[in-house]
């Protein structure tokens, strides 16, 4: 081994910044050499396969052990090439056997064998074999840090000179195995941060627009006194209540009083992913995975690594589908699609539902297990029916926000309109009353708002389409019991023309020309089940 070799590799690994590389050129760079038979690198990293490492009842700490990174050497007697990561080998506890001396002191090792039974050979026949002579153990060192170990096994004596000019290659193997650490990490942080940009891009986008929680009811503080305590914790919270009562800023609330404030928290909209899509939208893919795959991926559990992922109407995922997330809900591992590497992520999960799961649980339409793991804190919002004293408040916060988006003075709201606000049981709960507001608005002429001409009346339709085509023709009305009994019978009638099917192309909801999430909510209120 000479120096001029030595320096030439050091000079070869200072370019690169990728870890993987980084060792294994070394360890290449080394077994090149004349009369090296094998060369490898051991890592100091987490005690991992304990329950099946060799060396086991010897470790006295799982915690940290040597772990072989790179291998190098190829017999002389075959064609056999000795780079794979696996044997005995590949776990040392630190403070055992050459190897683990090594890297849990930090003093090198040069050993010599003469064809005797020295007692720091354990492989005999293979070294007579291959005519070992020499063994040399460098830790590799950086800032008083041992990292891990680098070694050689010579087909001839290695001298002091050659062991002293090991030990330099060493630290500079040490610092570039560093620096590369400091590169991947860059680059981690790096793709982290444009993946939480594009996620919250996107949330930007498909936010609710109506704001903060607004209210003063009984009911509304006794849900958001639950918020604090749950808060603080990594628990998961099943976030509970009819469609657009505000179950997503109940779940904004719960992550920006959390310590995972300062990373991100990610949505997701468990109803719109196709079946096909749901392993690739929630763990990623690699490039060529299916059709279409163009390029790698992350999925939405590695973009909320360390912050919260908010599962948004849970009850949509498909009992198929179920197992795959209660599996990295349980163990916090999952695999990207078209890739064997396991991934560890650290997410509190937050989901949200207008379905009773409990139901859905006892006709075999969502997993129990599931079930239990994401309701370890339900927590309930009410409908806005039942804090109507939370209207007034509400309607001037809408107001504002809707005019402002709008570019437009906000009008004025009287006594009245506000009475006729709180009169209305908000089938569509907090959304439905921005909506009936931004139409007010828009309707509005002379600064006065047209509220009359926006606000549905007990049937469900705008006061302006209600008004009698012929002025002169008699009124008629509908009591609201044989109302809800029509609308009932209609609902049933979509549906069963529908097969059953709620959203989607040729479901109950594009039959009705209604949103699927307000087809949901009245089904719910009048007490419809969907089989």
């Amino acid at each position: 081994m000479y120096a001029d070799a030595l320096q030439s590799i050091s000079l070869a690994m200072a370019q690169v910044r990728s870890v993987d590389l980084l060792l294994a050129r070394i360890a290449q760079g080394l077994a090149a050499q004349p009369d090296v038979a094998l060369a490898r690198i051991w890592l100091i990293a987490p005690g991992d396969i304990c329950g099946t490492c060799p060396l086991r009842a010897e470790c006295p700490d799982t915690s940290r052990c040597l772990h072989l990174a790179a291998s190098a050497g190829g017999s002389r007697k075959s064609e056999e090439a000795w780079t794979g990561l696996g044997g005995a080998f590949r776990r040392f506890p630190l403070g055992i056997r050459k190897v683990g001396h090594v890297g849990a002191t930090g003093e090198p090792v040069l050993l010599q064998w003469t064809g005797k039974d020295e007692d720091w050979l354990v492989r005999r026949d293979w070294a007579t074999r291959e005519g070992i002579r020499s063994f040399a153990a460098q830790p590799l060192v950086f800032r008083g840090e041992v990292l891990g170990v680098l070694a050689v096994f010579s087909r001839r004596k290695l001298g002091r000179t050659e062991f002293s000019w090991l030990r330099t290659f060493a630290d500079h193997a040490a610092v570039a195995l560093t620096n590369a650490r400091a590169f991947e990490e860059v680059a981690r942080l790096r793709a982290q941060l444009e993946l939480e940009r594009d996620y919250l891009r996107e949330e930007v986008k498909d936010a609710l627009s109506f704001g903060e929680i607004v209210g003063r009811s009984e009911s509304l503080r006794r849900v958001l006194q639950q918020l604090q305590p749950v808060a603080e914790t990594s628990a998961s919270v099943l976030v509970l209540g009819e469609s657009g009562v505000g179950k997503e800023l109940i779940a904004r609330a719960l992550h920006d009083q959390s310590p995972r404030r300062e990373r991100p928290l990610i949505r997701v909209n468990c109803a719109s992913i196709p079946r096909e899509l749901f392993e690739s939208e929630f763990f990623g893919h690699v490039r060529g995975a299916f059709t279409g795959a163009l390029k790698d991926r992350a999925g939405r559990f590695q973009a909320a690594d360390g912050g919260t992922l908010f599962l948004d109407e849970v009850g949509e995922i498909p009992l198929e589908l179920q197992s795959k997330l209660l599996r990295v809900l349980q163990e916090g591992t999952f695999e990207r699609v078209g890739e064997d590497v396991t991934r560890r992520v650290d997410v509190r999960i937050i989901a949200a539902t207008n379905r009773d799961l409990k139901t859905e649980v006892a006709e075999g339409r969502f997993r129990e297990d599931l079930f239990y793991r994401l309701s370890v804190f339900p927590i309930e919002v009410p409908p806005l029916r039942e804090r109507l004293e939370d209207v007034p408040l509400l309607a001037e916060h809408l107001l504002g926000r809707v005019c402002a988006k709008l570019n437009l003075a906000p009008p004025k709201m009287t006594q009245a309109q506000v009475q006729a606000l709180q009169r209305y049981d908000w089938p569509g709960n907090v959304r439905e009353l921005e909506n009936v507001l931004e139409r007010a608005v828009i309707l509005s002429r002379g600064g006065r708002l047209r509220l009359e001409l926006a606000l549905p009346d007990s049937r469900g339709t705008s006061a302006r389409d209600s008004r009698p085509r012929d002025a002169g023709a008699p009124s008629s009305f509908i009591p609201e019991k044989e109302w809800r009994r029509r609308e009932k019978e209609n609902l049933k009638a979509a549906l069963a023309v529908a097969g059953g099917k709620v959203y989607g192309p040729g479901g109950a909801a594009a039959l009705l020309g209604l949103a699927p999430t307000t087809l949901a909510s009245r089904l719910k209120a009048l007490g419809i089940k969907v089989r």
